[in-house]
């Protein structure tokens, strides 16, 4: 599910806003934040393949070529975020640290 297919569940599949510059501000922060998501969800990626593969895995580019960021499974679109502890998670390196468990890698 997309930020945008979210947004429109939460409405009942529409867009609430009345006139076009609205509903067009609406859809550009759509896509801002869905842009977001794969930038985020593509540096993990990164980051994943670069440990897996220092861990003496071998991933073969091909694979990574049918991989997409674009998905959501872990984006939560209607909770509450708790930045404090979301900030407390990370990593020195910034980031949150992997969970690399069984693959199929």
């Amino acid at each position: 599910m997309t930020s945008y297919d979210a947004h429109l569940y939460a409405h009942e599949g529409t867009i609430r806003a009345r006139h076009l510059e609205a509903q067009t501000e609406q859809a550009w922060r759509l896509t801002l934040v869905t842009n977001a998501v794969v930038a985020r969800t593509t540096e993990y990626y990164g980051l994943a393949v670069e440990s897996m593969r220092r861990s003496g895995r071998r991933i073969d580019d091909e694979v990574l070529a049918h991989i997409s960021p674009a998905h959501s499974e872990n984006v939560n679109f209607f909770g509450a975020i708790d930045v404090e502890g979301e900030l407390a998670q990370l990593g020195p390196t910034g980031y949150r640290p992997l969970r690399i468990g069984d693959t199929l890698f």
